[in-house]
């Protein structure tokens, strides 16, 4: 409230209460800034305070903050209840508002008779010379300036001149003075309450003869008294968010203001209305919180709501200053609508036997929030598809369904789908009583011209192995899909890798071209596939398979793979034994358990003890030599087929379970066993020309054993190898000397005779020589002429046997000459093939013999005291058993 032409003017009252009172232009009403009242400690009801002169109550509204006063009509302060004072005072405040509405306090200080004062009170006890007491002024007046703010005067000014001064807060900055004769207080500017609200003064007066001070300094304050010069202002962020269709009363959010004037008055006070959308939202006026004040606000008819918030200070009176602002409130979304279809049905066309490829594209609206799970589509075929020959997406960008068709299908057996379709968002509705929704689409399917179709895609035809050749096994046929007929329909093979099956290319007959082999490597798990390609008259195609189950018959009988066995000589008393083991390629049940026995040529020297379903453990049944035996065995499967078999035991020196080798030796390299061979070969041309026997009388030699080896070549062997005869008397002359360089005298015709054939005068030699070559080689070297005739019945021809003299090498060349001489005539008397299958082989081979027999051009290399290279000269000896047969 503004004062103006403000004096100072000091009462003397009976109750000892110092006032100063304001005197007002308005209506000459005195209210003083405050009253101090000394008082008893206990006041009595009515007991009178203070009275404030000149004042209309009518007029004038005065109010108290302490229920314990009241001011009476007149204007009297007085308590309405008894009512204590403490020690250290009490105080209160009347709060008055003049005929214009501006308002204003005044305090009102009590104090104890005792002499204490109020601690926190205006007034401290001063010296009594000083006057001044704590005032106001007005911030933000008026001007003229320099104003008089109050007088302050020292009673010794009284008796001597005297001067003043002052000093603190503003008075450095200018803002105020005072008058140094007067003690006058000067304010020069405007004062600004929100910047410095109190001044405190230091005042001192001086005597101006001596400058000694005349009092002690008197501090004082000067209050600014408040002024409503500042509206309230927004603090807080305007922009709110609150769900769509929430409840009436649902929280918004909160408006932040605030005001500079003095706090804990109406001029900083706030009051919050809103100038737009009351009928949706309203504010509370005392907190600023913002609520919704309907139950339908729809994100999708409007998403954004500017509000007017207006803040207006004096609690909202109509002096008060206000402010506005723009409060933006934004619908949050709620799945409250459900994708809806353009159309109430979609149809489309596709071409039969077509696959893959977008057929149709079906849109739906939203009206939710664009890109959220609200709006976000999920397709389902719920009809229709139950072959799965469609699916469906959402396109992400687009938020149609996408129908793709994904397996072919057939005009002829489904010429339309009929499928349902349904739209839903990826949340659940919420806030609405819609549902999802339905709708149907019709794909309609084009007849195309195809080609022929077999009456099944695979047919299954079960065929006996060995059935005879041109047999109807069955027929597999096409017929066009649309007039299904079979007419001007061909058939053919696409692939037959064994030639077994031939196609009617008219009917479609399948009848067997060849033999059916279900041990064939073409068949696999008892099974042979041929597809079969049928052609109309379009030249369109169609295909299919027939799958032959070859079953199985009893066409093979068991057989031993292995025709070589090895068994350790007696040992320890220990009979040697070997697994037979045998094989048959039918299947159950023309195939194990095997039955084994043995031929009837075993001489008791074998016994045989059961094993398992395929093999048997042969044994000896007396204590055998070491050599070659051949053992016939009988071997039948489970439906007692089978035949007599032969394998060669070979009964062998062991060690550790192993046959050792025959001979041990220094180990010879290849040229060595090239030279032997020729020595041998020597041997035996010196063999024929210089023996000669008698026709029927022969001695009989036993071949030295470990000569006659096991070879490569699997065919049977040659029964009279084994012994060789020669002439037992006749000896007529001899060659003395060793056989190295022993010479040949006297001889005029040798012949050998025995089992070879007819007579042959072998060799016409005169001064023959044998003499020792280089390394061991043995050369024969002759005067004559060789001549070489048929032979004769066996008969020595003049009677005449060569003998050499004895020596170790003797009974080996005799012996190795015996058994070449019996090769050769064998040799001359067999097929041209045949003389490379009478050796036995090893290996696992079972077609026929090479004519070049088993030696290659490194097969001595595997063993080097092998001398099975004796088994395989029978190429190199056809030129000496063609010379016999003349």
């Amino acid at each position: 409230m503004a004062v103006p032409n403000m004096s100072l003017i000091r009462f003397n009252l009976p109750v000892n209460v110092c006032i100063f009172l304001i005197i007002s232009c308005v209506d000459s009403c005195f209210i003083p800034g405050f009253i101090y009242s000394t008082v008893p400690q206990t006041l009595p009801v009515g007991h009178v305070i203070s009275k404030m002169d000149h004042c209309d109550t009518k007029k004038w509204q005065f109010t108290t903050n302490d229920p314990n006063f009241t001011i009476q009509p007149d204007g009297t302060i007085v308590t309405v209840i008894i009512t204590m004072v403490p020690a250290n005072g009490r105080q209160f405040s009347v709060l008055f508002q003049d005929p214009s509405g501006q308002k204003g306090v005044m305090k009102v200080y009590l104090g104890q008779k005792s002499g204490k004062v109020l601690k926190d009170g205006p007034l401290k006890r001063f010296k009594r010379r000083w006057s001044p007491l704590p005032f106001n002024i007005i911030e933000n007046d008026d001007p003229p300036f320099p104003k008089n703010v109050e007088l302050v005067r020292s009673d010794s000014s009284a008796i001597r001149p005297v001067y003043y001064t002052i000093s603190g807060p503003g008075v450095t900055e200018g803002l105020f003075s005072v008058d140094k004769d007067t003690g006058m207080l000067l304010v020069n500017r405007a004062v600004d309450r929100e910047k410095t609200p109190e001044f405190v003064f230091q005042f001192r007066v001086f005597d101006i003869e001596t400058n000694q001070e005349t009092d002690e300094p008197l501090p004082f304050t000067v209050n600014v008294i408040d002024v409503n010069d500042n509206a309230p202002t927004f603090t807080g962020p305007l922009r709110f968010t609150v769900l769509e269709q929430s409840k009436a009363g649902t929280v918004v959010g909160i408006v932040k203001a605030t005001d500079l004037d003095q706090s804990g008055t109406d001029h900083s006070k706030i009051r919050y209305s809103l100038l737009s959308w009351n009928d949706l939202f309203f504010i509370d006026p005392e907190t600023g919180v913002i609520a919704t004040n309907t139950d339908h606000l729809d994100r999708e008819a409007k998403d954004t709501y500017l509000v007017t918030v207006q803040i207006q200070d004096m609690n909202g009176a109509g002096n008060g200053l206000s402010n506005t602002a723009t409060a933006t409130v934004v619908l949050g979304d709620i799945n409250d609508n459900p994708p809806t279809f353009t159309k109430s049905t979609y149809s489309v066309t596709i071409k039969e036997n077509q696959e893959g490829g977008l057929i149709l594209r079906i849109p739906v609206e939203d009206k939710d929030m664009v890109n959220t799970p609200n709006w976000n589509s999920e397709f389902v075929i719920t009809k229709g598809n139950e072959n799965g020959n469609v699916r469906i997406e959402c396109d992400p960008k687009t938020n149609d369904g996408l129908i793709y068709q994904t397996k072919a299908v057939d005009y002829e057996k489904t010429k339309n789908l009929k499928l349902e379709v349904m739209a839903r968002n990826q949340a659940e509705l919420n806030g609405t009583l819609s549902r999802w929704e339905s709708v149907p689409v019709d794909v309609s399917v084009e007849d195309v011209d195809e080609g022929p179709e077999f009456t099944a895609p695979t047919m299954f035809l079960s065929v006996k192995e060995n059935t005879p050749n041109d047999t109807l096994i069955g027929t597999y046929i096409a017929v066009d899909p649309e007039t299904k007929s079979s007419a001007g329909i061909s058939y053919y093979k696409v692939s037959d890798p064994a030639s077994w099956i031939s196609v009617d290319k008219s009917t479609g007959q399948l009848k067997i071209a060849n033999t059916v082999d279900r041990e064939s490597r073409f068949v696999t798990n008892g099974m042979y596939n041929v597809p079969v390609k049928a052609v109309d008259s379009s030249l369109k195609t169609g295909t299919g398979t027939v799958i032959i189950l070859v079953e199985d018959v009893n066409d093979h009988v068991p057989d031993v793979p292995s025709k070589l066995l090895l068994m350790c000589e007696e040992h320890g008393g220990v009979m040697g034994s070997v697994l037979v083991l045998a094989e048959d390629k039918d299947q159950s049940p023309y195939s194990a358990p095997f039955s084994f026995s043995l031929g009837k040529e075993h001489d008791g020297k074998w016994a045989l003890n059961p094993l398992n379903d395929t093999a048997v453990i042969l044994k000896q049944a007396q204590e055998l030599r070491t050599g070659l035996y051949p053992v016939s065995l009988i071997i039948k499967d489970l439906q007692g087929f089978g035949k007599t078999q032969t394998v060669t035991v070979r009964i062998c020196h062991c060690r550790n379970g192993a046959c050792l080798p025959q001979w041990s030796s220094t180990s010879l390299g290849a040229r060595a066993i090239l030279a032997m061979m020729l020595a041998l070969a020597l041997l035996l041309l010196f063999c024929i020309t210089f023996f000669c026997v008698t026709k029927n009388e022969k001695m009989e030699v036993e071949a030295i054993g470990g000569m006659l080896l096991e070879s490569n070549i699997e065919a049977p062997g040659n029964d009279n190898l084994n012994r060789i005869y020669v002439p037992s008397s006749g000896l007529h002359q001899s060659v003395k000397g060793s056989v190295a360089g022993g010479r040949l005298e006297g001889v005029k015709k040798v012949t050998i005779g025995g089992a070879l054939g007819s007579q042959q005068n072998l060799l016409q030699q005169s001064g023959g020589v044998l003499q020792n070559g280089l390394s061991g080689r043995y050369v024969l070297t002759r005067g004559g002429q060789y001549v070489g005739r048929q032979c004769g019945s066996g008969i020595l021809d003049d009677h005449v046997f060569l003998k050499l003299n004895s020596s170790p090498a003797w009974s080996t060349w005799l012996t190795t000459g015996n058994f070449l001489q019996e090769k050769l005539a064998y040799l001359g008397t067999v097929e041209e093939r045949q003389y490379s299958e009478d050796i036995i082989h090893q290996y696992g081979y079972e077609g026929v013999g090479s004519p070049a027999g088993s030696v290659g051009c490194c097969s001595d290399q595997g063993n080097q005291e092998d001398l099975d290279f004796l088994n395989t000269l029978g190429p190199k000896f056809k030129t000496l058993a063609e010379v016999c047969k003349q």
